[in-house]
């Protein structure tokens, strides 16, 4: 039996664009990283649109300008597709909702729930906080009424309101229909294993 010999990929390695958002998360220009590099803004520009590739030298020492593990330049980017029929069942205290956990239940940076609101579903009692930094709330069709300890806001389809999850808040569904909508949570409240 003959070997068989590895052979790699045909697609090409693409390390620009994580080079660049490393970059552009820490808020330096190709400027200054060219200046702590020692190599030109031309040549970063380049290899920030894939069009070279640079040594494994100037790759460890952008990693090392960047604070950024080399290894994670060739991680597979993380994908997870969650059928609504297959998300799991949640329950965040409301009355009258059918709640869907979107996103991996290990997903730490974000977490998006879909939800069906019956007539006159609503949140509970009294306001409450969500442990987050922004709640982004879309209603995908329906109406739902959002209250704030000094406001209301009424929503209807295809409208989206984005606000402090620490602000105290409530929600009702106040038509006669259910109402379909998207809870988006930064970072997850709540995070555990898959």
């Amino acid at each position: 039996m003959r070997p068989v010999h590895p052979t790699p990929s045909e697609l090409p390695i693409r390390v620009g664009a994580r080079l660049r958002a490393s970059r552009r998360a820490q808020g330096l220009t190709i400027e200054q990283v060219a200046t702590a590099t020692h190599l030109t803004k031309g040549f970063l520009s380049r290899v920030e649109r894939d069009e070279t590739s640079p040594s494994v030298a100037t790759l460890v020492t952008l990693c090392q300008v960047l604070s950024l593990p080399i290894g994670s330049l060739f991680e597979e980017a993380e994908t997870d597709v969650i059928r609504l029929d297959d998300a799991p069942l949640i329950n965040l205290g409301g009355r009258g909702a059918v709640e869907r956990l979107v996103t991996p239940r290990g997903q730490s940076r974000v977490q998006v729930l879909r939800s069906t609101l019956e007539p006159g579903a609503d949140g509970g009692n009294d306001l409450y906080t969500i442990n987050c930094d922004v709640e982004v709330l879309h209603i995908i069709s329906g109406s739902l009424i959002v209250l704030f300890s000094t406001r209301t806001v009424e929503l209807t389809s295809g409208e989206t309101l984005t606000f402090a999850g620490r602000e105290p808040h409530n929600w009702r569904n106040p038509g006669d229909r259910p109402a379909e909508v998207l809870w988006t949570i930064v970072p997850a409240a709540w995070s555990g294993s898959s």
